[in-house]
Order: structure tokens, then sequence, then C-alpha cells
């Protein structure tokens, strides 16, 4: 998911998006401990969506960036 993809989501999405992303990191952790992780690409990647979501929504809270208007 690139940042472009993010924006067509509401507010409420990010959340869950958010909420979502850091629970397959927690999953991915484990699953690292275990030995059992078989594509390690996966957590950089997955570190970097949270933070593009974390992003957009500090932009957000800031008024740096308005919430599209739907057609």
């Amino acid at each position: 998911m690139i940042g472009e993809d993010l924006l067509a989501f509401s507010v409420d999405d990010l959340h869950q998006q958010l909420r979502e992303k850091q629970e397959e990191l927690t999953n991915l952790r484990f699953q690292q401990a275990l030995q059992q992780l078989e594509h390690s690409h996966r957590m950089p990647v997955t570190r970097r969506e949270i933070a593009r979501i974390k992003t957009l929504l500090r932009e957000y809270e800031l008024g740096r960036r308005e919430l599209k208007e739907e057609e």
C-alpha cells in the first residue's frame, strides 16, 4: 500500500488500517522469535506502512492536510 492509496481512506479507516498493521507486525515478530518467519522482508515493509499511516493521521490532526470530499 503506497501513500496515494491511503489518501482514499477516511480517518476512521486509517485508524482501522493502523490497528491491522500493528497486529500484523506483532504476528511477524512472534514468527521471527519462533524461527517460523518465511518472508523476512515483510517486517520492514509493515513498519514503513505503519509510519505512513501515522504520518497521514498526524497531518490531518495538525490541519496540514484536508480530507477529500466524496463526489
